[in-house]
């Protein structure tokens, strides 16, 4: 039997329907979505063109474009799919638990599956043990890639993060699981005290919070956006 065909990007299958997946892009606008910092979607530094919702390249610095942009609802548990397509050197993140809280001047805090172009950006020599390059909790937890589920810059790439009821959480990089941790354990907590995150109070254990797509200046597209709640 030839294996059954990838489903088109921006739509979820029958079983998925069934299975309680819903999409937070549709393909077309921007609908769901919002500015960290304001009510309305930026009115630049994204565009929503060809199928893709796309940060638009800058200057490398963080949240000084278009800003970064985060879904309007807030998510507890759940399972996250998500395409990414990098460019060469490009950096971005997608960060969940965003409660906007800390008033920050860059990019919102949270926990961070790091989006990276490890060759090329500097980020990826930086943190400890690669805790900062591509799929890695940023600055806490690096991600174990074999080399099977790597693709080349440019190519698009299926990222997933699961936070279970029980705050166990786990990474994925085009479906090989990269790193699992649990959010507010005492290694976890560990790790924060020697991170950059210590000065924030409870750090990564709030209860529920937005789902962000960072502006970091480079060209970074998204696409098939997809969420499971679980309970």
């Amino acid at each position: 039997m030839a294996p059954a065909e990838a489903p088109a990007p921006n739509t979820l299958t029958a079983a998925e329907r069934r299975q309680g997946w819903r999409l937070l892009f549709d393909g077309t606008t921007s609908a769901g979505w919002r500015s960290a910092k304001g009510v309305a979607f930026p009115t630049h530094g994204w565009q929503v063109a060809n199928g893709a919702l796309t940060t638009l390249a800058a200057d490398g610095k963080e949240s000084a474009n278009g800003g970064d942009i985060i879904t309007a609802a807030q998510y507890r548990a759940f399972d996250f799919s998500f395409e990414f397509q990098l460019t060469p050197g490009a950096n971005s993140g997608m960060i969940y638990f965003v409660t906007l809280a800390e008033q920050t001047p860059g990019s919102p805090i949270g926990l961070e599956y790091q989006l990276l172009d490890d060759a090329r950006h500097p980020d990826a020599k930086l943190g400890t043990n690669g805790d900062r390059t591509l799929a890695s909790l940023y600055d806490l937890i690096p991600a174990v890639k074999p080399a099977a589920c790597q693709r080349p810059i440019g190519a698009w790439n299926v990222g997933r993060v699961v936070v279970y009821p029980s705050q166990h959480v786990e990474h994925y990089l085009n479906g090989v699981k990269v790193l699992e941790y649990e959010r507010g354990s005492p290694a976890f907590r560990t790790l924060v005290a020697g991170s950059k995150y210590h000065v924030w109070p409870g750090f990564g254990e709030a209860v529920a919070g937005h789902l962000l797509l960072q502006d970091h200046g480079h060209q970074v597209s998204f696409r098939s956006l997809k969420i499971k709640e679980l309970r």
